[in-house]
Formats: structure tokens, sequence, C-alpha cells
């Protein structure tokens, strides 16, 4: 599986990723997941985004990304907005964390980017006996005749057609837009499912931080810089005259125990 180097869109990323609903930290409240004192590792953390929403609930979290350009951003988020969140620059393979010190790992719009079982040997290494494992996916839905005139745009110039990010494209049967073959993974790997379900909300957008949503795609981010400036500048010509727009946004959540 190719990789996409998000650091290209780094700071229109940490502008257009900040997006995850109140809604999902109360969900995990209500189903027992209290992250108060607990030690937490954010795999593929980006720009900060989760782990942000982590450190307001008390979590002692620490960030890990391979991008010293979206790390870069999350720390000066944690400037701006006065956290004091640590970052490491470290893959979901070989995350640079010590044996059984986490007692939740939290994975947000980034599990398809992985190398699954060397990443699951990874979490294994670094969670305590019993500790969870979330997986958490999100974004916008397609039913809506905005969302619908700029997909018709990028499927000029996407090689390939729009196909989901990462190993999603890989797979031929989906629940709750999780591949199948991940909930085998999971179970090989000695975890156990707790829960899984899915959430849905909205997001409003001006059509400047709509653009800005597009361009932190992995569509775009997969793109040379001569040829994701013309798509840009046609989706701000095509998107000018709109007011601000509310995209529905659907977000699942995988609750896993290692056993």
């Amino acid at each position: 599986m190719g990789t996409i180097d998000f650091g290209q869109v780094a700071k229109s990323y940490a502008r257009a990723r900040e997006d995850i609903p109140v809604s999902l930290m109360d969900s995990l409240y209500i189903r027992g997941i209290s992250f108060d004192g607990k030690k937490v590792a954010d795999i593929g953390c980006g720009t900060g985004a989760f782990t942000r929403k982590l450190a307001m609930r008390k979590a002692e979290i620490v960030g890990i990304d391979p991008s010293r350009d979206l790390l870069q951003q999350a720390k000066e988020l944690n400037r701006l907005k006065n956290y004091q969140i640590p970052y490491v620059e470290g893959t979901a393979e070989s995350t640079r964390l010590e044996d059984s010190e986490m007692d939740i790992v939290t994975v947000m719009r980034a599990w398809h980017w992985f190398d699954r079982p060397k990443t699951l040997e990874e979490i294994n290494r670094i969670l305590k006996p019993g500790g969870s494992l979330i997986i958490i996916d999100s974004g916008f839905l397609t039913q809506s005749t905005f969302v619908q005139e700029t997909l018709e745009i990028l499927s000029h110039y996407v090689e390939g057609g729009l196909k989901p990010a990462g190993a999603k494209a890989e797979s031929k049967q989906r629940i709750n837009g999780f591949p199948i073959e991940w909930f085998q993974e999971w179970r090989t790997a000695g975890f156990e499912l707790r829960d899984f379900y899915k959430l849905t909300y909205q997001v409003s957008f001006t059509p400047n931080q709509w653009i800005e949503r597009i361009e932190s795609t992995s569509w775009l981010a997969g793109m040379n810089e001569a040829t994701r400036t013309i798509v840009l500048q046609e989706l701000t010509d095509h998107h000018q005259v709109q007011e601000s727009v509310t995209i529905p946004h659907e977000c699942n959540v995988c609750i896993l125990k290692l056993n």
C-alpha cells in the first residue's frame, strides 16, 4: 500500500480536522471509558485534534505520528491553545514507547494507513494487561448535492478514481466503514470486541473552510503541488457564490480490550 505525505498539506490539515464532535466523547464516557488519570497513546495523531480532546478529559496523553510537519503544527497548537501535550515522532509499528506502559491506545482516522499486523504487535507491547484499544473513523457523507459537485470536480484529477483511503480500498465488504477482515485480525491478535457503534453529526463550513477540508484529504495530499493548485482553484471558483453549508458526517467507533 502506498503512503500519503499529509505533511504537504499540514497547515490546511491543522485547520480542517478540528471537527471531532462532543457526542463522540460523551458516547465513550457512557460506555465506561474514562480518560481521567489514564496513560493514553494516540497513534497517528496528526496535528493533535484528538489528543487535545483527551487532554481536556485529564488523560496523561502522548501523540505519535511519523510526519514532522504535522507534529510541528500540533506543537504550535499546543502553544496557541496552552496545552503541554508531548508529541513523539514515531510510527504505529514502532512507537518508541515503553513496554506495558499504556492504559489505552487510540487511533483516530488512521488505522487504514498502518501495517496492521506489525501495529497490533506494537500495541500489544505497549498496552498494560487488560488495556483498551479504541479505533475511530469519521468523515463527511456524500449524499448532498454540494458534496457531489465537489466529488465530480475531484474525479477529473484523482488518478484511479475516488477510492476509499488506504486499506479500505482493498476491502470488498465493510461494516460501518470498517473492512470486515479487521475484526478477525483484532481477535487473532488477542483483542476482544467490547462495543461497535455509529454516530452522526453535522459540521458547518464556509466555502473556504470546505476547500481546506478537501485539501486535507488523501486525494489532494497525494497530488503533486501543481495539480493540487489547479484543483483548489477550480473548487474555489465553483463554490465562491455559496454561503455556509452544513454537511452531514458519520463517526464509527470500535472499542476493544486486550485479553
